[in-house]
């Protein structure tokens, strides 16, 4: 297991600051980059980076709206982030990278390296929400969406600290399979001084939340998928019929989506929910290893 701690640095991006996250030193090595869910942050990752090898070279960004770095007004889209993603590849990597992305943070990872091939030596898609193009919005002008409508944008945003955040959610759904210090890291990191000066605030606003879920529906990334060139595993939690689209105890990834991809490989740990980096941090750094080594 691997004992250092990461360095914090800030990117300049047109439209905004982003903070991103580093372990090790660049090598010949490719980079890990690894990217994460809806409402989450980079920090979500360091137990996973906690069993990886002390040579890699890691690179985990909070994506836009998320964590320190900048708020848009909206994250709808969801192939947006794709160009910071880039932008920070080219910085840092010295070879194409292996990226990880978990959740959203795999569908921003489909279109940066649909965009930029080069820069992409293999993918890891960890339980993609990517859904069949008859689950997407067919029309021609998208809808307006309004994330004040969504219940994510009236989740409780005010505490008192992290330990009080991490004993609210430690016995509620889905946080109750998570690993405890998994769970700590979420609330550790994922807490900023309240603008109003009393406590803390959730680092990605649930209005920015809600507009995600929101937009999931609307940019059919099939399109995306079939012009990815390198090796794909995507990684599945388990099957089965959900009782809504907020229910993450059963895996959102399309079963058939390994084979839209030119290269892809389909995986399943039918015992996890979609919270596969938060329940098995340790067996999920394991398969990175596993593939990296390839």
């Amino acid at each position: 297991m691997r004992t250092d701690s990461p360095k914090e640095h800030r990117f300049s991006t047109k439209a905004g600051d982003l903070c991103w996250f580093e372990w090790g030193a660049r090598s010949e090595r490719p980079s890990l980059l690894l990217l994460h869910a809806t409402g989450f942050h980079a920090r979500c990752w360091d137990q996973v980076v906690a069993h990886l090898p002390e040579d890699l070279h890691i690179i985990a960004p909070d994506l836009p709206g998320h964590g320190r770095s900048f708020k848009p007004d909206t994250l709808a889209d969801w192939s947006a982030g794709a160009d910071d993603i880039i932008a920070i590849l080219e910085e840092t990597a010295t070879t194409p990278a292996f990226v990880i992305g978990h959740s959203k943070g795999a569908v921003v990872a489909v279109h940066a390296a649909t965009q930029r091939p080069d820069l992409v030596a293999q993918m890891l898609l960890v339980d993609p929400v990517i859904l069949p193009s008859e689950a997407y919005w067919q029309g021609a002008e998208k809808p307006a969406i309004d994330p004040a409508n969504h219940p994510v944008s009236r989740r409780r945003n005010q505490w008192e600290s992290a330990d009080q955040m991490a004993a609210h959610f430690a016995a509620r759904s889905p946080y109750d399979t998570w690993q405890a210090a998994v769970l700590s890291d979420y609330c550790r990191h994922g807490l900023l001084p309240a603008d109003d000066g009393n406590g803390y605030q959730l680092a990605c606003p649930p209005h920015l939340e809600a507009s995600v879920y929101l937009g999931a529906a609307l940019s059919d990334p099939a399109d995306a998928c079939a012009a990815v060139t390198c090796p794909v595993t995507v990684l599945r939690g388990r099957s089965g019929a959900r009782a809504s689209p907020m229910d993450f105890s059963i895996s959102p990834t399309w079963p058939a989506l390994a084979a839209h991809f030119q290269h892809g490989t389909d995986m399943q740990w039918s015992d996890h929910s979609h919270f596969i980096p938060m329940e098995a941090p340790a067996r999920l750094a394991a398969l990175i290893e596993g593939l990296a080594a390839l």
